[in-house]
């Protein structure tokens, strides 16, 4: 067997859309993604860039970097050339259009989208091909990115989540003779200033076709605007590179904080430096003020070196019994008790989509509104659901009872309070006043249809990735797999309780 023929590569060029092997496919880019992580972690980046080069240039790889393109959220969203690839035959030709001799990606078109605190994030869309093109250099930077990526780094990385940084904050701060000073960390604009040269000379990828993608420029207002710092937010490999960016920042503070002192002393064990990170937000623990003003300036060169900075309105250093929010959460120690709550702020926000849905919902009726709102109250009520969450749920699902009564009172206004309680809202199990309708199902049996409780959620503890776990190391196969099921299980669970 040729390898051209073991890695999928020009002989099935011209298959059809549909008569592609996926799971072929699949196997041939997962085995040179595991070959491309041991490269890696043995330090052969010689052989990690020859294994690259097969990836990036395989069938396999291009047909799953198309499939990906055209079948997420943005698969309608056009860049500058107004192109999507929407059916089959233009798939096929996208496929054989992924070639790196003659490439030349389109400049990005530039969209504002608002932000919580009313500010506008620019993001830039790339035309469907430079997508597909990102998609498939993905596939072949990944694996090296995860292998040499910090342990407790959690953002924009497979099989990790929000939960897992603020478990592993809970082990950090949780214990007795924990550190309780924190650096609350925020990077300014992060995609928008890593610096160009920094990337070219340290991402181990095609510089060529690297370099081409950061100096494209975009398309605002119908006028080009050159790129010199930054990869665009819209950008299916932005993420990875901002991460791959940020890599290394916690081997930098054991390096600087990890060492003897000249009297034995280990500067770790007197600091109790420790970073957790998600995305450009991260948390860095010390025992005490004046250590943490070290590891501040410490943090400040090493994004110095990247072309980045810390930002002076959103970095502070706080105690613990103080508190500071991290990722939607309020993180703090009450005399001695250490816990974790939805932030207000968060809270908020989540209160306000649900009234902004419910007052704009006057001539919708009662069974499209709950299907409206039970999808957001079940994923807020799901993301909160592995920290002190219980009374927090009780006083938001009383909030959305009274924005729902008011929405049923200016439905009727010339009627009752028993009328409309009566109309609106049922009695279900050993709960009154419950915002729901009766419904007939085919066979004529009677069914609820009722608006989901956040207290309903049950709290349970998340288990915490372990931090060296790698999807693409054969060694944590086992372990991936064991995880799924457990995931597999707790939805299948669930399943039968939504509407």
């Amino acid at each position: 067997m040729t390898i051209a023929s073991a890695i999928g590569a020009a002989p099935d060029c011209n298959v059809g859309w549909h008569q592609i092997d996926w799971m072929k496919a699949h196997r041939t880019v997962r085995r040179l993604q595991t070959r491309i992580a041991k490269a890696a972690k043995e330090g052969r980046w010689n052989k990690a860039k020859a294994l690259s080069w097969l990836l990036t240039h395989s069938f396999a790889g291009k047909a799953i970097a198309v499939k990906r393109v055209t079948a997420n959220k943005g698969k309608k969203t056009p860049g500058v050339d107004k192109v999507v690839w929407d059916n089959p035959e233009k798939k096929t030709k996208g496929v054989a259009s992924l070639v790196r001799k003659g490439y030349k990606p389109q400049p990005l078109r530039r969209v504002c989208i608002p932000k919580a605190n009313g500010k506008t994030r620019p993001l830039g869309i790339p035309t469907i091909k430079d997508r597909a093109m990102q998609a498939l250099h993905l596939l072949a930077l990944e694996p090296i990115a995860e292998t040499m990526a910090d342990p407790n780094s959690y953002g924009f990385r497979r099989y990790r989540a929000c939960q897992d940084a603020a478990e592993q904050l809970f082990i950090n701060l949780s214990r007795r003779g924990s550190a309780k000073w924190v650096l609350d960390a925020d990077i300014t604009g992060c995609f928008d200033n890593i610096s160009h040269e920094w990337l070219t000379e340290n991402i181990t990828m095609d510089k060529g076709v690297l370099g081409k993608w950061l100096k494209v420029g975009f398309i605002e207002d119908r006028y080009w605007f050159p790129t010199e710092a930054g990869t665009p937010q819209g950008g299916i490999i932005s993420p990875l590179l901002a991460n791959m960016t940020l890599d290394g920042m916690e081997k930098e503070l054991a390096r600087r904080f990890g060492v003897r002192d000249g009297k034995g002393n280990s500067l770790a064990r007197k600091y109790k430096v420790k970073l957790v990170r998600y995305a450009d937000d991260f948390i860095i623990t010390c025992s005490t003020k004046k250590g943490l003003v070290e590891v501040e300036e410490t943090v400040k060169g090493f994004l110095a070196e990247r072309g980045l900075s810390l930002s002076p309105e959103k970095t502070r250093i706080a105690t613990v019994s103080d508190g500071f929010d991290f990722l939607g959460w309020n993180i703090r120690e009450y005399d001695g008790k250490f816990l974790i709550k939805p932030a207000k702020d968060n809270v908020q926000r989540f209160l306000h989509k649900c009234r902004e849905i419910i007052k704009g919902s006057g001539a919708m009726n009662q069974i499209a509104l709950i299907r409206k709102l039970n999808p957001i109250i079940r994923g807020w009520a799901n993301y909160h659901a592995s920290q002190v969450s219980k009374k927090t749920f009780t006083k938001v699902d009383h909030e959305i009872w009274q924005a729902l009564w008011r929405w049923a009172s200016r439905r009727h206004q010339t009627r009752g309070r028993r009328w409309i309680k009566d109309r609106y809202f049922l009695r279900s199990q050993d709960r009154n006043w419950v915002f729901g309708t009766r419904t007939k199902s085919g066979n004529g049996a009677g069914l609820d249809c009722r608006l989901l409780s956040a207290a309903d959620t049950p709290i349970k503890r998340h288990v915490k990735i372990k931090a060296d776990a790698n999807p693409f190391d054969p060694e944590w196969e086992t372990y991936f797999a064991e995880r799924g099921r457990k995931t597999t299980r707790a939805t299948q669970r669930n399943k039968g309780k939504r509407l």
